[in-house]
């Protein structure tokens, strides 16, 4: 499945989980019920999955996790905040960095449209570049 057709499930699969529990819970609730849905349409979901930083060739584990890593391809990082920073952006692009996946998904379930807050972020050898729920290559 290539990636887009993936997060397109993803983004999919977070809209049920956001329409079915709204936006008052935890990262924790958001988390764990997008898991589930996520290995209810048949995909292969890891959840808080270590990703060591590599400094002079040694893999140090600092306690940075994936949130969700779907099908090896697509790292999910669950927010609930009031709006985006810096922060996220920088942690989803670390992730995509330090692991070598092809996509990240960025959502914030603390909203009353989550397509408002999803961002995709696309690894490629050279860019990492930065798309609100399309995807576009510089």
């Amino acid at each position: 499945m290539i990636e887009q057709e993936l997060t397109e499930k993803i983004i999919n699969a977070s809209i049920e989980v956001h329409k079915s529990l709204g936006s008052g819970l935890l990262k924790s609730a958001f988390q764990e019920c997008l898991y589930f849905e996520l290995k209810s349409r048949n995909l292969y979901v890891q959840k808080e999955i270590p990703c060591p930083i590599v400094y002079r060739d040694i893999k140090l584990d600092h306690g940075y996790r994936i949130d969700l890593l779907v099908e090896n391809k697509v790292i999910i990082e669950i927010k609930t905040v009031e709006c985006f920073t810096d922060v996220p952006t920088a942690q989803v692009l670390s992730y995509l960095k330090l692991g070598g996946y092809p996509v990240g998904l960025l959502i914030n379930f603390h909203t009353k449209l989550l397509k408002n807050e999803i961002k995709r972020f696309i690894n490629t050898p050279y860019i990492l570049c930065e798309a609100l729920c399309k995807t576009q290559r510089i």
